[in-house]
């Protein structure tokens, strides 16, 4: 089924989707502009914003539902890119509910931000994703080009490091852990991506079965 074709609901269900996913990466972005304005300026915060994983990850589900919702054909309505940011914001979230959220307690608005970007936008679109879309197009051979782009990100995030000295998620600092144990945390997560990228692609071979069986 081409994305043209996907239901009405579907595609409203995309666009809210979207929707939730810009508004939190708005007001994250305001929130860490205001923070930072006064200390390394409005430059050098924006690529603060966009060196978190979750925010790249946010973007790619707000580009993937936004062009669901319209029905254009193009590489965001792709069958594999729809399933690589099912496995990207799957992450996001996870390692936060498991690793992060412990670290540190939002208040007011950042607190909206934050459960926007790690919770409600990750489970509105793998509901979206389980119920909205075709399935049964994707192979077990995806998962490994999925993994280049967290590989590409980690790559960066040591780059700018170096440059800048800070890094974006404590089990990667290297200034506070050293090389050997960020590149046993570094293949922990990667360990994270492979799972759950299996595990994408056995519920869209599963689901895309159903659809396909006889009723």
């Amino acid at each position: 089924m081409s994305p043209a074709r996907l239901p009405v609901v579907s595609r409203t269900c995309a666009a809210l989707v979207g929707l939730l996913a810009l508004s939190a990466l708005a007001l994250q972005y305001i929130l860490l502009v205001q923070l930072t304005r006064d200390t390394i300026g409005v430059g050098l915060g924006t690529l603060r914003f966009i060196t978190y994983f979750t925010i790249l990850s946010n973007i790619a589900v707000a580009l993937v539902a936004f062009t669901a919702t319209t029905g254009r054909p193009g590489f965001f309505a792709q069958a594999r890119v729809r399933g690589a940011v099912a496995l990207y914001i799957g992450v996001t979230g996870s390692i936060y509910f498991f690793i992060l959220r412990h670290l540190w307690q939002p208040q007011g608005a950042q607190w909206w931000a934050d459960t926007g970007l790690h919770y409600a936008v990750p489970l509105a679109y793998w509901a979206w994703w389980l119920a909205g879309v075709p399935h049964g197009a994707l192979r077990w051979r995806d998962v490994a080009g999925w993994l280049l782009f967290p590989l590409g990100y980690v790559i960066w995030v040591f780059l700018r490091g170096a440059w800048v000295g800070e890094y974006p998620y404590p089990f990667i600092d290297v200034g506070q852990l050293g090389w050997a144990r960020v590149g046993v945390n570094a293949l922990g997560v990667m360990g994270v991506f492979v799972v759950l990228g299996l595990v994408v692609v056995g519920l869209d071979r599963v689901l895309g079965g159903k659809r396909a069986s006889p009723r």
